[in-house]
């Protein structure tokens, strides 16, 4: 795979400054001049390759979680390097009174997604935008309420943050905007209790990520579009960590033969470039008008660029099927230890929660991360598998054979 030249890597240097010496030294430097919002970073990684990333001290990784469901391609694809370096070499940023044909070309490619051939794309550089718009796009019905699920994930900035479920983010910036209901999600009859005339619209994730891979009962999506229908409100999916291949299709809820009104979508759409989408479909395309929303960034030429790579990488190396197969081996191999810890294996495609029977999960990425696999906890009793899409079952296996022992360790520790 081509790597960026000494001379790229030169030039990077510089422009860094003074590098402190080795992890302990940039960590640091974090604690001193980054706003404490994460926490301590557990790694300072300095290089990627394919499906693979060193850290600060010279020690390689196998990047299980892909900058959770972002490197779609892996690091430093040659593909996307091309793409977005011959593009910021030609023309790297106009403003949106202007028109690019990258960003002309991406739309159109986002928008055959949707099935529809009228839909209409709002460009972003982020999830949590892409649904801020959405959540504009709800409000230019006429009403304003709008149905989420327990467990939703939607982003942080406020409106985003409006339809997330966790308490724990949501408590400290309450009152937040909107008038939402949460519903327990994958309940269609729920849903049925609360969507009438009076809805906007009812927002899901086809699998719920931030809440350990959580996957609905078949038929849920279908449902929701029948009572969106006969209510009159729209029906938003937000497609951020689901969609662009992530499960083995496009766009989870299409494959189901579900038409949304509103999609979001971003993570995987520019293999790590910042860029989003919010896509409608229907009367929702016309919702939005001149001087109702905004972006500096979004639909720039760079990020058009690099989204355009992204498909067409997905497209011409099969990738779509390899999602497929290697969620299948994933699953295969993992629930094939018949390790006591181990209840089972859900998600799509490589989207995957190794779901535990303890709440030890947080424990046994630590110590896979110490033993140079990249993997986390979203929730205490699950894993969260989701590696590039280039992935192969050589490289899985890895990870799969030390599993067992990470397990064994993470018990001992948690009965001692």
């Amino acid at each position: 795979m081509t790597t960026a030249t000494t001379t790229d890597v030169t030039l990077s240097a510089e422009l860094a400054g003074p590098a402190p010496h080795g992890s302990a030294g940039v960590l640091d430097a974090y604690q001193r001049s980054v706003m404490n919002t994460f926490g301590p970073p557990k790694r300072v990684f300095v290089r990627g390759e394919g499906c693979y990333v060193w850290d600060a001290d010279g020690r390689r990784h196998l990047d299980l979680l892909a900058g959770i469901a972002v490197n779609a391609l892996g690091h430093a694809h040659p593909t996307v390097l091309a793409a977005v370096t011959g593009q910021i070499s030609t023309l790297g940023h106009v403003s949106n009174f202007f028109a690019t044909p990258a960003q002309v070309a991406l739309a159109g490619r986002l928008a055959g997604l949707t099935g529809d051939p009228d839909a209409k794309v709002f460009f972003t550089n982020s999830g949590t935008e892409a649904n801020e718009a959405a959540f504009k796009i709800t409000r230019m019905t006429g009403r304003t309420k709008i149905i989420s699920t327990e467990g939703a994930f939607h982003g942080r900035s406020m409106g985003a943050l409006a339809i997330t479920h966790n308490p724990k983010y949501r408590a400290p910036f309450e009152p937040l905007p909107g008038d939402v209901t949460f519903v327990p999600y994958g309940d269609a009859e729920a849903l049925a209790a609360v969507v009438d005339e009076t809805v906007a619209a009812v927002v899901l994730e086809p699998i719920q990520g931030e809440n350990g891979v959580v996957v609905p009962p078949p038929g849920y999506l279908a449902r929701a579009r029948e009572l969106c229908d006969a209510a009159g409100a729209l029906l938003w999916i937000d497609e951020v960590q689901t969609g662009m291949g992530r499960t083995g299709s496009w766009l989870v809820h299409t494959a189901q033969g579900v038409t949304a009104d509103v999609v979001t979508l971003a993570k995987g759409l520019g293999n790590g470039f910042p860029v989003g989408a919010c896509l409608a479909t229907g009367r929702a395309a016309t919702l939005l008008g001149p001087g109702s929303h905004g972006t500096t960034f979004g639909g720039n030429p760079v990020a058009s660029i690099a989204g355009l790579a992204v498909i067409n990488v997905i497209e011409r190396d099969g990738l779509l099927e390899n999602a497929t197969a290697m969620g299948e081996h994933l699953v295969a191999t993992v629930e094939g230890l018949g390790h006591p810890l181990v209840d089972h294996v859900r998600g799509r495609g490589l989207l995957r929660g190794i779901v535990l029977n303890a709440d030890v999960a947080p424990a046994v990425a630590d110590l896979a991360l110490e033993a140079g696999f990249v993997v986390n906890a979203p929730r205490p009793h699950v894993l969260r598998i989701a590696p590039p899409l280039i992935i192969t079952a050589a490289q899985l296996d890895t990870f799969t054979e030390a599993l067992p022992g990470f397990l064994d360790t993470a018990a001992r520790t948690a009965a001692a």
